[in-house]
């Protein structure tokens, strides 16, 4: 593929998308996702003296994110009066649902509806999928509606960019999750196999559709809710950030959010990544590679993730992994190669398998490289960078065809 010769400035020819609507809350808005301290000023907008509001929050706070409650009456150590009050001002709502899709590997999609800017005007969707694999299961998250970006080899990033989500909208489909697959403390029976830690949902990836450090606060406020010790309790180093490279607010994900990060590289030239991640015209490779130098808390036991998507015939040379492992010298790094997951109308292609394992086995040999996974939820357009709302209108040819992918490989 022959490379693009830039012929104006960077700053020309990177243009970010601009959200083309916006949030706008219910008469009734859901308590879910708020901080304490915000759960705490919307009790007092209701009429709950101040004194009382630590002891009031806290018992929202285990009904909402303990017991999973979706329904003020069922809070049986709240007063009749108060359940009263909140339900007629607030909801415990989460997104809906409005589509499920299950793999041939267990990996389930699910397509949520979240309310338009203007009611009666086309809803907003995103998706989130849930992975099950061996000790663990993963929830991948979303961050917007469509993405603030195009990288070239994303779906996600072929979609407009309609809105930000809210804290509420990205907590909520952790609680959906719970929700579908009985994975809250009422429902031990639940028939999905749970992780090692009891729980069907173990970790939290932020690498769904849009780009959250574009969405910085809302993630940052959504994230520290889910990490809460009293409540959703997914531990900070089971929750990973992934980036394509906001080099400013790279520094504050560690700061103000604590998590684990992931960097999407996927090239050890500007030149390339320019073209693959056009993000890298504003932040290039080594703004990118200081900031993650100076992760707040990144160490040889909470390496930064680089996730690197192997391209057949771009990206996936010998040399290419060699220029990787130099560039990543003095970086407490691991290295995620991603064989790329196919979509309508992609122009690119996946690397051969044994071209994978060669430039694997150059980063391995080096201390960066976990084993490559095999794609999970392909059939079901639910891989790393397949992600699109508009997925359920791909043509039963089409899902045969991918079904049928999946099951060879």
């Amino acid at each position: 593929m022959a490379t693009i010769v830039d012929t104006a400035p960077a700053s020309a020819l990177f243009v970010e998308k601009t959200p083309l609507e916006r949030y706008v809350a219910p008469d009734k808005p859901s308590l879910v996702g708020l901080s304490r301290a915000a759960l705490a000023e919307a009790l007092g907008g209701v009429g709950v003296p101040e004194r009382q509001r630590k002891m009031r929050v806290q018992q929202l706070w285990h009904w909402i994110y303990v017991r999973g409650t979706q329904d003020f009456d069922a809070m049986t150590s709240v007063s009749k009066e108060l359940r009263s009050v909140l339900d007629t001002h607030f909801t415990l709502a989460r997104p809906d649902v409005v589509a499920e899709q299950i793999s041939v590997d267990g990996t389930r999609k699910w397509l949520l509806r979240l309310p338009g800017e203007t009611p009666g005007e086309r809803p907003h969707e995103v998706e989130c999928v849930y992975i099950p694999d061996d000790g663990r299961a993963t929830l991948c998250v979303s961050s917007q509606v469509g993405c603030t970006l195009t990288c070239t080899f994303c779906h996600t990033g072929t979609q407009r960019l309609v809105r930000n989500l809210t804290p509420g909208e990205i907590v909520g489909q952790l609680m959906v999750a719970r929700d579908r697959l009985g994975d809250w403390p009422r429902a031990a029976e639940a028939s999905e196999p749970r992780a090692e830690d009891g729980r069907l949902v173990s970790n939290i990836v932020m690498m769904g559709m849009g780009e959250p450090l574009y969405n910085f606060e809302n993630v940052r406020d959504a994230l520290l809710v889910v990490a809460d010790g009293d409540g959703l309790s997914i531990s900070k180093r089971r929750i990973t950030l992934s980036t394509s490279g906001v080099v400013p607010n790279i520094s504050r994900t560690g700061a103000e959010i604590g998590v684990m990060l992931a960097v999407s590289l996927h090239a050890v030239r500007d030149e390339l990544r320019n073209e693959l991640v056009p993000l890298n015209r504003k932040y290039p490779i080594q703004q990118l590679l200081e900031a993650c130098r100076n992760y707040p808390g990144a160490s040889n036991a909470k390496r930064i993730t680089f996730e690197y998507v192997m391209l057949k015939g771009i990206n996936d040379s010998i040399d290419d992994a060699k220029a990787l492992v130099r560039l990543l010298k003095g970086i407490p790094a691991k290295i995620n190669l991603i064989p790329f997951n196919p979509w309508p109308g992609t122009k690119y292609e996946c690397s051969d398998w044994d071209q994978i394992e060669k430039f694997s086995e150059v980063v391995f040999n080096a201390g960066y490289a976990s084993p490559v996974r095999t794609p999970r939820g392909r059939d079901i357009l639910a891989a790393c960078g397949q992600l699109k709302s508009e997925t359920e209108k791909l043509s039963a040819r089409e899902r045969m065809a991918l079904r049928a992918m999946a099951m060879t490989e």
